[in-house]
Protein backbone atom coordinates (compact mmCIF):
# COMPACT_ATOMS: atom_id res chain seq x y z
CA UNK A 1 0.00 0.00 0.00
CA UNK A 2 1.50 3.21 -0.79
CA UNK A 3 2.12 6.22 1.35
CA UNK A 4 0.56 8.90 -0.32
CA UNK A 5 -2.94 6.38 -0.50
CA UNK A 6 -5.51 8.29 0.61
CA UNK A 7 -7.58 8.08 3.62
CA UNK A 8 -11.19 6.72 2.93
CA UNK A 9 -14.17 8.25 5.20
CA UNK A 10 -17.88 7.76 5.59
CA UNK A 11 -20.73 8.36 7.33
CA UNK A 12 -24.33 8.85 6.32
CA UNK A 13 -24.36 12.14 5.66
CA UNK A 14 -22.11 15.40 6.58
CA UNK A 15 -21.84 14.97 10.07
CA UNK A 16 -18.55 13.05 9.40
CA UNK A 17 -16.92 16.10 7.80
CA UNK A 18 -16.16 17.11 11.74
CA UNK A 19 -14.04 14.46 11.87
CA UNK A 20 -12.47 14.77 8.03
CA UNK A 21 -11.98 18.94 8.91
CA UNK A 22 -9.76 17.79 12.25
CA UNK A 23 -7.67 14.70 10.22
CA UNK A 24 -7.14 17.56 7.54
CA UNK A 25 -6.04 19.82 9.97
CA UNK A 26 -3.72 17.52 12.01
CA UNK A 27 -2.56 15.43 8.88
CA UNK A 28 -2.36 18.30 6.01
CA UNK A 29 -0.21 16.23 4.10
CA UNK A 30 -2.66 13.57 3.42
CA UNK A 31 -5.20 12.75 0.41
CA UNK A 32 -8.84 11.79 1.54
CA UNK A 33 -11.94 10.69 0.51
CA UNK A 34 -14.86 11.41 1.81
CA UNK A 35 -18.05 9.43 1.37
CA UNK A 36 -21.71 11.18 2.52
CA UNK A 37 -24.42 8.21 1.90
CA UNK A 38 -27.07 10.69 2.04
CA UNK A 39 -29.05 8.61 0.22
CA UNK A 40 -30.02 6.61 2.98
CA UNK A 41 -29.63 9.09 5.74
CA UNK A 42 -30.06 9.10 8.55
CA UNK A 43 -28.48 5.80 10.22
CA UNK A 44 -29.38 6.18 13.63
CA UNK A 45 -33.11 4.59 13.66
CA UNK A 46 -32.19 1.72 10.98
CA UNK A 47 -31.41 -1.66 12.11
CA UNK A 48 -27.59 -2.83 12.68
CA UNK A 49 -28.11 -5.09 9.29
CA UNK A 50 -29.09 -2.50 6.77
CA UNK A 51 -26.15 -0.43 8.54
CA UNK A 52 -23.77 -3.15 7.86
CA UNK A 53 -24.46 -3.45 4.63
CA UNK A 54 -24.34 -0.05 3.45
CA UNK A 55 -21.14 0.43 5.36
CA UNK A 56 -19.47 -2.77 3.59
CA UNK A 57 -20.47 -1.75 0.47
CA UNK A 58 -18.94 2.00 1.07
CA UNK A 59 -15.78 0.53 2.26
CA UNK A 60 -15.45 -1.84 -0.75
CA UNK A 61 -16.01 1.56 -2.72
CA UNK A 62 -13.32 3.40 -1.11
CA UNK A 63 -10.77 0.46 -1.15
CA UNK A 64 -11.26 0.17 -5.24
CA UNK A 65 -9.92 4.21 -4.92
CA UNK A 66 -6.85 2.63 -2.90
CA UNK A 67 -7.82 3.95 0.38
CA UNK A 68 -5.00 2.90 2.78
CA UNK A 69 -7.15 3.35 5.60
CA UNK A 70 -10.90 3.69 6.66
CA UNK A 71 -12.57 5.74 9.38
CA UNK A 72 -16.19 5.09 9.80
CA UNK A 73 -16.92 8.91 10.99
CA UNK A 74 -19.96 7.72 11.86
CA UNK A 75 -21.38 6.37 15.95
CA UNK A 76 -24.49 4.19 14.60
CA UNK A 77 -21.96 2.77 11.94
CA UNK A 78 -18.94 2.45 13.94
CA UNK A 79 -21.62 0.90 16.64
CA UNK A 80 -23.53 -1.56 14.47
CA UNK A 81 -20.57 -1.97 12.06
CA UNK A 82 -16.81 -1.92 13.14
CA UNK A 83 -16.49 -5.11 14.12
CA UNK A 84 -17.94 -6.43 10.69
CA UNK A 85 -15.81 -4.11 8.77
CA UNK A 86 -12.82 -5.92 10.92
CA UNK A 87 -13.71 -9.03 10.41
CA UNK A 88 -14.53 -8.99 6.52
CA UNK A 89 -11.52 -6.70 6.25
CA UNK A 90 -8.81 -8.13 8.22
CA UNK A 91 -6.22 -6.44 6.23
CA UNK A 92 -7.26 -3.00 6.39
CA UNK A 93 -7.05 -0.56 9.38
CA UNK A 94 -9.85 0.75 10.64
CA UNK A 95 -10.94 3.91 13.00
CA UNK A 96 -14.24 4.43 14.29
CA UNK A 97 -16.16 6.22 16.49
CA UNK A 98 -16.27 5.82 20.03
CA UNK A 99 -18.50 7.63 22.57
CA UNK A 100 -16.40 10.31 24.87
CA UNK A 101 -17.48 8.35 28.03
CA UNK A 102 -14.27 7.87 29.25
CA UNK A 103 -13.18 11.57 28.82
CA UNK A 104 -16.03 13.08 30.22
CA UNK A 105 -16.13 10.40 33.26
CA UNK A 106 -12.57 12.01 34.20
CA UNK A 107 -13.87 15.36 34.60
CA UNK A 108 -17.40 15.71 35.61
CA UNK A 109 -17.29 17.01 39.03
CA UNK A 110 -21.25 16.38 39.58
CA UNK A 111 -21.08 12.67 38.51
CA UNK A 112 -23.91 13.16 35.68
CA UNK A 113 -23.05 13.17 32.38
CA UNK A 114 -25.55 13.88 29.51
CA UNK A 115 -24.83 11.57 26.37
CA UNK A 116 -26.58 12.89 22.76
CA UNK A 117 -26.98 10.02 20.31
CA UNK A 118 -29.20 7.81 18.12
CA UNK A 119 -31.12 5.07 18.63
CA UNK A 120 -28.19 3.09 16.69
CA UNK A 121 -25.72 3.97 19.05
CA UNK A 122 -27.21 3.61 22.31
CA UNK A 123 -28.07 -0.05 21.34
CA UNK A 124 -24.64 -1.06 19.91
CA UNK A 125 -22.25 -3.54 21.40
CA UNK A 126 -19.85 -0.72 21.38
CA UNK A 127 -21.46 1.56 23.82
CA UNK A 128 -22.39 -0.94 26.25
CA UNK A 129 -18.97 -1.73 26.18
CA UNK A 130 -17.23 2.13 26.88
CA UNK A 131 -20.18 2.20 29.36
CA UNK A 132 -18.50 -0.96 31.48
CA UNK A 133 -14.97 -0.11 31.23
CA UNK A 134 -14.98 3.71 31.94
CA UNK A 135 -18.44 4.93 33.52
CA UNK A 136 -18.28 3.44 36.88
CA UNK A 137 -19.91 5.57 39.48
CA UNK A 138 -20.95 8.16 36.97
CA UNK A 139 -24.61 8.53 35.82
CA UNK A 140 -25.33 8.48 32.39
CA UNK A 141 -28.24 10.26 31.19
CA UNK A 142 -28.75 9.25 27.88
CA UNK A 143 -30.65 11.31 25.22
CA UNK A 144 -31.91 10.52 22.03
CA UNK A 145 -32.47 13.05 19.23
CA UNK A 146 -35.10 12.75 16.66
CA UNK A 147 -34.54 15.26 13.97
CA UNK A 148 -31.65 16.58 15.04
CA UNK A 149 -29.17 14.89 12.15
CA UNK A 150 -31.98 16.12 9.20
CA UNK A 151 -31.79 19.72 10.51
CA UNK A 152 -27.68 19.94 10.26
CA UNK A 153 -27.95 17.73 6.92
CA UNK A 154 -30.36 21.06 5.81
CA UNK A 155 -27.69 23.80 7.26
CA UNK A 156 -29.86 24.52 9.84
CA UNK A 157 -27.21 25.16 12.58
CA UNK A 158 -28.38 28.43 14.87
CA UNK A 159 -32.38 28.81 13.22
CA UNK A 160 -34.98 29.14 15.95
CA UNK A 161 -36.23 25.51 15.43
CA UNK A 162 -32.85 24.18 15.96
CA UNK A 163 -32.23 25.98 18.94
CA UNK A 164 -35.92 25.29 20.50
CA UNK A 165 -34.91 21.41 19.68
CA UNK A 166 -31.62 21.52 21.32
CA UNK A 167 -33.31 22.85 24.20
CA UNK A 168 -35.70 20.31 24.75
CA UNK A 169 -33.16 17.76 24.49
CA UNK A 170 -30.94 19.13 27.30
CA UNK A 171 -34.11 19.26 29.57
CA UNK A 172 -33.37 15.89 31.32
CA UNK A 173 -29.90 16.71 31.51
CA UNK A 174 -30.02 20.18 33.20
CA UNK A 175 -32.43 18.75 35.79
CA UNK A 176 -29.99 15.81 36.73
CA UNK A 177 -27.16 18.49 36.96
CA UNK A 178 -24.92 17.19 34.72
CA UNK A 179 -21.67 18.89 33.97
CA UNK A 180 -20.83 17.27 31.11
CA UNK A 181 -22.13 16.21 27.34
CA UNK A 182 -21.07 13.71 25.34
CA UNK A 183 -21.67 14.14 21.57
CA UNK A 184 -22.57 10.76 20.72
CA UNK A 185 -23.23 11.71 16.72
CA UNK A 186 -20.37 13.15 14.40
CA UNK A 187 -23.09 15.44 13.12
CA UNK A 188 -23.75 16.91 16.51
CA UNK A 189 -20.37 18.92 16.80
CA UNK A 190 -21.76 21.24 13.93
CA UNK A 191 -24.22 22.50 16.44
CA UNK A 192 -21.58 22.87 19.68
CA UNK A 193 -22.09 26.38 19.89
CA UNK A 194 -25.65 26.50 20.12
CA UNK A 195 -25.26 23.83 22.83
CA UNK A 196 -22.87 25.73 24.77
CA UNK A 197 -25.39 28.73 24.41
CA UNK A 198 -27.91 26.46 25.63
CA UNK A 199 -26.11 24.87 28.42
CA UNK A 200 -23.64 27.66 29.90
CA UNK A 201 -20.81 26.22 31.85
CA UNK A 202 -21.10 23.17 30.75
CA UNK A 203 -18.54 21.16 28.91
CA UNK A 204 -19.13 19.59 25.89
CA UNK A 205 -17.26 17.26 24.17
CA UNK A 206 -15.87 16.59 20.78
CA UNK A 207 -14.59 13.40 19.49
CA UNK A 208 -13.27 15.13 16.00
CA UNK A 209 -9.66 15.88 17.38
CA UNK A 210 -9.69 12.56 19.35
CA UNK A 211 -10.30 10.49 16.59
CA UNK A 212 -7.72 12.24 14.49
CA UNK A 213 -5.18 11.54 16.69
CA UNK A 214 -5.88 8.14 16.51
CA UNK A 215 -5.73 8.63 12.59
CA UNK A 216 -2.40 9.47 12.90
CA UNK A 217 -0.88 6.87 15.49
CA UNK A 218 -1.99 3.81 13.27
CA UNK A 219 -0.97 5.61 10.31
CA UNK A 220 2.51 5.44 12.30
CA UNK A 221 2.09 1.71 13.66
CA UNK A 222 1.54 0.88 10.17
CA UNK A 223 4.43 2.90 8.36
CA UNK A 224 1.61 4.51 6.41
CA UNK A 225 1.98 8.09 7.12
CA UNK A 226 2.69 10.35 4.15
CA UNK A 227 6.02 11.67 4.16
CA UNK A 228 6.02 13.63 1.29
CA UNK A 229 6.35 17.21 1.55
CA UNK A 230 3.13 18.28 0.13
CA UNK A 231 -0.31 19.82 0.73
CA UNK A 232 -2.74 17.14 0.53
CA UNK A 233 -5.79 16.70 -1.82
CA UNK A 234 -9.47 16.01 -1.11
CA UNK A 235 -12.28 14.24 -3.07
CA UNK A 236 -16.12 14.72 -2.02
CA UNK A 237 -18.64 11.97 -2.83
CA UNK A 238 -22.26 11.73 -2.13
CA UNK A 239 -25.36 9.15 -3.14
CA UNK A 240 -27.46 12.24 -2.42
CA UNK A 241 -28.36 15.58 -4.30
CA UNK A 242 -25.21 17.09 -5.33
CA UNK A 243 -26.11 20.31 -5.62
CA UNK A 244 -27.05 20.47 -2.09
CA UNK A 245 -23.98 18.60 -1.05
CA UNK A 246 -21.66 20.86 -2.52
CA UNK A 247 -23.61 24.09 -0.94
CA UNK A 248 -23.18 22.30 2.32
CA UNK A 249 -19.44 21.69 2.13
CA UNK A 250 -19.33 25.81 1.62
CA UNK A 251 -21.25 26.37 4.60
CA UNK A 252 -19.64 23.84 7.13
CA UNK A 253 -15.82 23.56 6.24
CA UNK A 254 -15.20 26.44 3.87
CA UNK A 255 -14.89 23.94 0.90
CA UNK A 256 -15.04 25.27 -2.76
CA UNK A 257 -15.22 21.92 -4.59
CA UNK A 258 -16.16 19.67 -7.60
CA UNK A 259 -17.93 16.44 -5.63
CA UNK A 260 -18.69 13.64 -7.32
CA UNK A 261 -22.14 11.43 -7.32
CA UNK A 262 -22.82 8.04 -7.33
CA UNK A 263 -25.22 5.67 -6.77
CA UNK A 264 -26.39 2.28 -5.43
CA UNK A 265 -27.32 -0.64 -7.55
CA UNK A 266 -28.25 -4.14 -6.02
CA UNK A 267 -26.34 -3.00 -2.64
CA UNK A 268 -23.75 -1.59 -4.66
CA UNK A 269 -22.09 1.87 -5.17
CA UNK A 270 -22.20 2.68 -8.57
CA UNK A 271 -20.92 5.33 -10.91
CA UNK A 272 -23.86 6.17 -13.51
Amino acid sequence: MSNSAPIGIFDSGIGGLSVWREIARQLPREDTIYFADQIHIPYGPRSLQEIRSFSEAITRFLLDRKCKMIVVACNAASAAALQHLRAAFPEVPFVGMEPAVKPAAETTRTGVVGVLATPATFQGELFASVVERFANGVQLVKEVCPGLVQQIEAGRLNTPDTREMLDRFLIPIRAANADTIVLGCTHYPFVIEALRQLAPGVNVIDPAPAVARQVDRVLQERGLLCAEDRIGRHRFVTSGDLDQYQQILRLLVNVETDALQMYWEAGHVVKM
